[in-house]
């Protein structure tokens, strides 16, 4: 399955219902939207700085990984983004199309 990079940040709200349930539990429900759509939770962390969270997943696809973040940003109260993982084959797989590809360098 393909692997993602969730990253998010609470609002005030968010941030207010983050100190009454407490980590763990936000852990849990993060968990527990993935696996409801067919993933798996990798880990998730708190961080300081321009995210409050940052976890890695498996989902089954693209359209999944976005399913789980438009579920969360529904709520209001966390902002989320998604971030393909590519693998060191993924990156293989690209290199090799690019030799086929034509392209123009602007003002070339």
């Amino acid at each position: 399955m393909p692997h993602y990079m969730i990253s998010g940040s609470y609002n005030a709200e968010g941030a207010k219902a983050l100190i009454a349930e407490g980590g763990t539990a936000r852990l849990e429900q993060a968990k527990g939207l993935i696996e409801s759509l067919g993933g798996t939770l990798d880990s998730m962390f708190f961080v300081w700085g321009a995210d409050d969270i940052v976890g890695f997943c498996e989902m089954p696809d693209d359209a999944t990984a976005a399913a789980a973040t438009l579920a969360v940003s529904a709520s209001g109260t966390v902002s989320v983004s998604i971030t393909p993982l590519l693998t060191p084959g993924d990156i293989d797989a690209a290199a090799e199309k690019v030799g086929g590809a034509t392209y123009r360098a602007p003002g070339n």
